[in-house]
């Protein structure tokens, strides 16, 4: 068996992933092949200061490791280049990186209709809104959900919207680009 490693910032993007990466796995016909676990942090800091340690000492051969650092206000070309610098120095130059911009919940915001049947709101009539059409672009994307949802807490929240969310059509980009980084990952590590 092969390992998918998910070195994360936080609970709830742990609670995403454990929805997302199973269904992606068996959408590909991969399930069998492949185990998956979340190392989520307590925050970007942790995330970063144990990058180094993780990587070198990780016992389980076949070991694939994906680290997710959510952009906030940071500069996304300069940040993937400190942790790509890092994953060098622990000799795994080959991890996937990505940069959910500006944080998970602009994923949550790229399908609305997702949001409506965790929660039974009806806010997929506005996903051609200018600030729904591309909500990377959204600086305050946990605010705007909670503007939708009142009573939304992260983790569960998280993990009821990630249990509903398309694989394939959702507006935000960098979700789209963290599938299509999995689905190559897969692709690579079955040659």
């Amino acid at each position: 068996m092969k390992w998918l490693v998910f070195l994360v910032e936080e609970q709830s993007m742990k609670a995403a992933l454990d929805e997302v990466v199973p269904r992606l796995l068996e959408q590909e016909n991969v399930i069998d092949e492949f185990y998956h676990q979340v190392l989520p942090h307590k925050g970007k800091t942790h995330l970063r200061d144990s990058i180094k340690n993780t990587l070198q000492n990780w016992g389980i051969p076949d070991s694939h490791f994906i680290i997710l650092h959510d952009k906030d206000s940071a500069d996304c070309l300069l940040l993937k280049q400190k942790i790509a610098t890092l994953c060098v120095e622990a000799g795994h130059p080959k991890t996937l990186i990505r940069i959910p911009c500006h944080e998970l919940e602009s994923w949550f915001l790229g399908d609305l209709a997702a949001i409506d049947k965790a929660f039974g709101t009806h806010l997929q009539k506005l996903q051609n809104k200018r600030k729904f059409c591309d909500p990377d672009k959204l600086a305050n994307a946990k605010e705007e959900l909670k503007k939708y949802v009142h009573h939304y807490q992260q983790i569960s929240g998280a993990r009821a919207i990630a249990k509903q969310m398309s694989l394939t059509d959702n507006r935000s980009h960098s979700f789209k680009v963290f599938i299509s980084g999995i689905l190559k990952l897969l692709k690579e590590t079955q040659l």
